[in-house]
């Protein structure tokens, strides 16, 4: 597994391990996570010469099975020995005794067998939790790797199947797999499941994430070749219907999965519609300056794009198959295939009634990952972690953030993790910055920060005709994010300037900076309120009578 938030494309790797990671454009990296036995050795020399050890090896298949020992078993046996010397209760020094027992023979469940549900499993593992570990997952897969699904798999490098996350294995935990979780009883601190099962627990972990928000016609989502593109069967199907090869895709949406969708496309030579109800590609994630050049790149590479249109009607023939799309503008577009990629949902519907603070917004909790219940009071034993969570970042002024990064979800639910077996004094605060990227049209665009907290940009280094750039963000006098095309290697010193509230616009002595750094407008779109969800009332008069309850509207 490559860690593309580290990583900085000196494409090392691609020189000593080129079967396995490839270049795309300039920076962009991809990558095989299922390498066979030959490319043993060419995968360690690549993952010991790298810069800035992005790459992670977990085990790679040997007829010795002494020798496909991972780290991570290596690490539990260290922790088991270490349990053993530990001192008797009662000794100086020792934890408090309920969380002793808690960390030998407690029973965590993880709802939610994807990424950070993972790297949770994983996380408590390393730091010597030995009780029952159940992971719950409403897919029939152990959890796999999303972002290869929009780029490796649709590319055909790599089937479906081959995305499986590292430490599935051994993690030592109890799937259950394919059944949902319907809802939840803090109280008996039970998870009831679809198929009526219900699992007790004694901490609970919420990491069920998001899913591709639906087409709104049921009867029009319904049609053949109308997908979206979010899970391991998605990308399997949108990618046998692209190998038909259709005579045109229309992509509903130009968010990162839409345009790299439209990209893989472009690749395979196929005609491509996106219709965007924005007026550029990416804008509601990086505003309008970077929106515009995300617009020059897709129609440069043949991309038909319709801005500040959207698609009301989905048309199909007599045997049920997508036939065309009815535009905004009085426009149709003849297609055979539609992705729909219209951003994502919280799941949290299956958190209805249970007293938690969840709902379209996500699960409420604090910089610590434990979850608010309903009158914003924190709980010591149910945690959130990962897209699904919501949570407030210091330097946003607190501002309650939920974040469907790849790196965010690894690192809040390390911190997750290490908080449900620890006393509160050891407990730690999730602040790390945020960091996302994308490869697209032959650019990689990678992020830190939160440019949505930004009203102003700068180009800092690079020129944007030139599409290398680095764009630095700005609120209130201080740099808040950093996005750059195709210059990923500067983006950890921008880091650096947004953790220390360094002043904006950045005063930098760095290499290849434009003549022109004034700040000017980000333009963003505005931001529309919520008002077709969950929302609250409080009841009561005297202080000790006063409760929230929530409302959801249908």
């Amino acid at each position: 597994m490559v860690d593309l938030t580290r990583c900085q494309a000196y494409a090392q790797c691609a020189f000593l391990a080129p079967e396995v990671f490839r270049m795309h454009g300039a920076e962009a990296l991809l990558y095989d996570p299922g390498p066979d036995e030959a490319q043993r050795d060419h995968v360690l020399r690549a993952a010991a010469a790298c810069p800035v050890q992005a790459i992670r090896v977990d085990r790679i298949e040997t007829r010795d099975p002494a020798d496909a020992t991972s780290g991570l078993m290596a690490t539990q046996r260290l922790v088991q020995a270490r349990e053993k010397s530990r001192p008797a209760a009662g000794t100086a020094g020792e934890r408090d005794a309920v969380i002793e027992r808690l960390r030998c023979e407690g029973r965590i469940v993880v709802v939610g067998a994807s990424l950070a549900g993972l790297a949770a499993g994983a996380t408590l593992r390393m730091e010597g939790f030995t009780g029952s570990l159940t992971m719950i997952g409403d897919e029939p897969y152990r959890a796999y790797d999303r972002p290869p699904l929009s780029k490796q798999v649709l590319d055909g490098w790599i089937p479906a199947d081959r995305t499986g996350l590292p430490y599935t294995e051994e993690i030592d935990a109890r799937w259950l797999l394919g059944v949902p979780a319907t809802g939840l009883d803090p109280v008996g601190k039970r998870v009831l499941l679809g198929d009526g099962g219900v699992v007790e627990y004694d901490r609970l972990l919420i990491a069920t994430g998001t899913r591709a928000r639906a087409w709104f016609d049921e009867e029009e989502a319904a049609l053949k070749g109308v997908v979206g593109l979010r899970t391991r069967d998605d990308a399997t199907e949108l990618l046998r219907l692209l190998a038909d090869r259709p005579r045109r895709v229309l992509v509903i949406g130009s968010g990162f999965t839409g345009s790299e969708v439209a990209w893989a496309c472009r690749q395979r030579g196929l005609a491509v519609t996106v219709v965007e109800r924005g007026q550029a590609p990416l804008v509601g994630a990086l505003g309008g300056v970077i929106g515009e050049v995300a617009a020059d790149l897709q129609r440069e590479h043949g991309v038909d794009l319709r801005c500040a249109t959207t698609v009301t009607r989905l048309e199909g023939d007599a045997s049920g198959r997508l036939r065309r799309a009815h535009l905004s503008d009085g426009g149709v577009v003849e297609a055979e295939v539609a992705v729909v990629a219209l951003g994502a949902v919280r799941n949290t519907e299956w958190l209805t009634g249970s007293g938690l603070a969840a709902g379209a917004f996500g699960v409420g909790c604090d910089a610590g990952c434990r979850a608010f219940d309903i009158n914003g009071v924190v709980t010591d034993d149910v945690f959130v972690a990962g897209d699904v969570a919501r949570f407030p970042h210091p330097l946003y002024g607190y501002q309650f953030l939920s974040l469907e990064h790849w790196g965010n979800a690894v690192t809040q639910a390390q911190v997750a993790a290490h908080n449900m077996i620890s006393d509160p004094i050891d407990r730690r605060p999730h602040l790390s910055s945020p960091v996302f990227w994308s490869a697209q049209f032959g650019v990689n665009i990678k992020s830190v920060g939160v440019p949505t907290f930004a009203d102003e940009i700068v180009i800092a280094q690079g020129s944007l005709a030139e599409r290398r750039f680095v764009a630095a963000y700005g609120r209130d006098g201080r740099i808040t994010a950093a996005v750059a095309f195709d210059q990923g290697k500067w983006l950890e010193l921008y880091q650096r300037l947004i953790e220390a509230a360094a002043p904006f616009p950045p005063e930098l002595d760095g290499v290849d900076q434009p003549a022109d750094r004034r700040p000017r407008p980000a333009r963003f779109p505005e931001q529309r309120l919520l008002n077709l969800h969950a929302t609250v009332r409080v009841t009561g008069h005297d202080p000790s009578e006063r409760r929230a309850e929530l409302i959801h509207h249908h």
